[in-house]
């Protein structure tokens, strides 16, 4: 094969993007008092999970990408972020 199975398989074991997940999906979001939106908006397209941001705002902050722009083109590029 030329090309690895799946995504997941172009991230080393010994990635930070690895600690990074396994640090955010450890945490209980209910207790530390993340807020949704689902119950404030009613159409349109749904919200992204706090989850999924808090592990996109770390990654930014490691990567001293402080710019939202510049982290969402990051998102759309770089398959650690992928």
């Amino acid at each position: 094969m030329l090309f690895p199975p799946s995504i997941d398989e172009y991230v080393g074991q010994n990635n930070t993007v690895r600690a990074i997940d396994a640090y955010v999906e450890g945490l209980d979001l209910e207790v530390l008092e993340f807020k949704t939106s689902k119950q404030i908006i009613t159409s349109g397209q749904p919200a992204y999970h706090p989850k999924s941001l808090l592990k996109l705002y770390l990654y930014g902050y490691l990567n001293r990408i402080h710019s939202s722009r510049r982290l969402e083109r990051t998102s759309l590029i770089n398959l650690e972020v992928i």
